[in-house]
């Protein structure tokens, strides 16, 4: 049961979603839909939510994630998390900042990847893989990525709640 989530006030249940998803207009969706019976039932309200955010949401939910390789400072819960995404990178710092220096002047935006359980070599490998995409693929496998944060970061908060 999510009893501690559903009993949240309105504002306080946003500002916790907003750790998954840096989208005000997708966190009051989701608070919106409550009572979720399950944890399940709310990562699926989360990520349907997410599914029907446009590119404009997703680049201003962008803007709110560090670079990677950038150990995020502060003791916010989505600060805690970032930090435990990007555990695998640490070392690569210089190597990281060049190729995210790249990929912004190449998109306009920073480079996001689902960094849970990657090396800093598969991390690189992949962002210097992914500088020959067009723009609409590449639009298309960043929302991919942060649809895969989202998805982990709501069933933290799920199993936090229940």
């Amino acid at each position: 049961m999510l009893d501690r989530f559903n009993g949240l006030a309105p504002e306080a249940a946003e500002e916790a979603l907003l750790a998954c998803c840096a989208s005000p207009g997708w966190a009051a969706r989701v608070v919106a839909a409550r009572p979720y019976q399950t944890p399940a039932d709310l990562v699926v309200a989360g990520v349907t939510a997410f599914d029907e955010l446009g590119w404009a949401e997703l680049w201003q939910v962008l803007q709110a994630h560090p670079r990677i390789g950038q150990r995020p400072a502060g003791e916010s819960t989505e600060a805690a998390w970032s930090r435990r995404e990007q555990s695998g990178v640490e070392g690569a710092t210089e190597e990281l900042a060049q190729v995210n220096e790249a990929y912004e002047r190449r998109f306009g935006h920073l480079f996001l990847i689902f960094a849970s359980g990657k090396s800093a070599d598969e991390v690189l490998a992949a962002a210097r893989g992914r500088m020959r995409n067009d723009d609409d693929t590449e639009q298309t496998v960043v929302r991919g990525e942060l649809r895969k944060i989202v998805e982990l970061r709501l069933e933290r908060l799920a199993e936090a709640a229940a």
